[in-house]
């Protein structure tokens, strides 16, 4: 059955980071029950380099890992990861994908998919800056705020790299300022109080 026959009300978490992300990634999904109802979709800060998160990924949880296809469905209890050279968009409760629209210099694929998030997506809203280069995400935050959704930095001496998060906390619209295994308890918080809602 296609997942758009199912209500598109159910939490979406992105994880946005760079270098050293990757262990903010494993942490945070060995710390996530597979079964919680959220989708998470992982949105590396990667402009030519092509990612094999989709292949490392699933060694450290039992959800499905997925490499974001044009118009895949968003379903919970999955994790989704953005392709390279791409910019991620989500419409009537699919992903789609555009080329990237920053080719050269630092690209900013995790501010263009929270933004297309705050503007078409009905339920709950999570954004997670996690360590990185540059500050990618961060001029998204206010739309996500104003969309209702929480906003999570990692907190700095847990990243390998912390400009991305320290850029993240300067917005002024953080919410959260947590180690990966703190953000995972934070997100289950999140996604039972929704579910009562």
């Amino acid at each position: 059955m296609k997942a758009n026959a199912c209500a598109k009300d159910f939490p979406v978490v992105c994880v946005g980071g760079s270098a050293g992300g990757l262990d903010a990634y494993r942490q945070l999904l060995q710390s996530l029950p597979p079964d919680l109802g959220i989708a998470i979709v992982i949105v590396n800060h990667l402009r030519t380099v092509s990612t094999l998160l989709h292949e490392i990924l699933p060694r450290y949880t039992q959800m499905p890992v997925e490499l974001i296809k044009e118009k895949l469905d968003i379903v919970p209890n999955h994790v989704f990861i953005i392709p390279e050279k791409r910019d991620l968009h989500i419409l009537d409760g699919e992903f789609h994908l555009k080329p990237i629209s920053k080719p050269r210099g630092w690209p900013d694929v995790i501010t263009v998919f929270l933004r297309s998030l705050a503007e078409n997506w009905d339920g709950k809203l999570i954004a997670i800056i996690v360590s990185g280069y540059d500050g990618d995400g961060a001029a998204a935050l206010s739309q996500i705020k104003q969309a209702g959704g929480i906003t999570i930095a990692q907190k700095l001496d847990t990243a390998k790299q912390p400009d991305m998060p320290e850029s993240a906390i300067a917005s002024g619209y953080i919410d959260f300022v947590l180690s990966p295994a703190d953000i995972a308890e934070e997100i289950v918080r999140i996604s039972q109080t929704a579910a009562m809602v």
